[in-house]
């Protein structure tokens, strides 16, 4: 029986790349764009509920998910690109949504929210 997660993304060792998009390297977006893929891929697989990041820099970057234990959990989160390849830090907790609402408009369909 799956059960609920969330990862909520930390600071890495360039603590400037949520705040300042100048600071991504080529190297950074690709990694950010292997990540954005492998979210997108795990939300069409009914794996992830809800991801996304606030928009000032500040506020959290979070992961919803499915998983069936907290180990596949743990190897989802890990599995990451942020988190795989060091660019970002990420703690992990098991979730309870306690109301979900329907889906709504997603905004710019295939661009990584990340770098724009």
């Amino acid at each position: 029986m799956s059960q609920q997660y969330i990862y909520q993304f930390g600071p890495g060792p360039r603590s400037d790349l949520p705040t300042d998009p100048d600071a991504w390297t080529i190297e950074d977006e690709q990694v950010g764009a292997d990540h954005f893929a492998y979210l997108k891929q795990a939300t069409e697989d009914g794996v992830v509920i809800l991801a996304g990041r606030s928009q000032d820099g500040i506020g959290p970057a979070i992961v919803i998910f499915q998983a069936d234990s907290e180990e596949a959990a743990r190897q989802f989160m890990e599995e990451d690109p942020f988190v795989s390849v060091g660019l970002f830090s990420a703690r992990l907790h098991r979730f309870t949504a306690a109301f979900r609402g329907a889906p709504q408009d997603q905004g710019e369909h295939g661009s990584n929210p990340w770098t724009r």
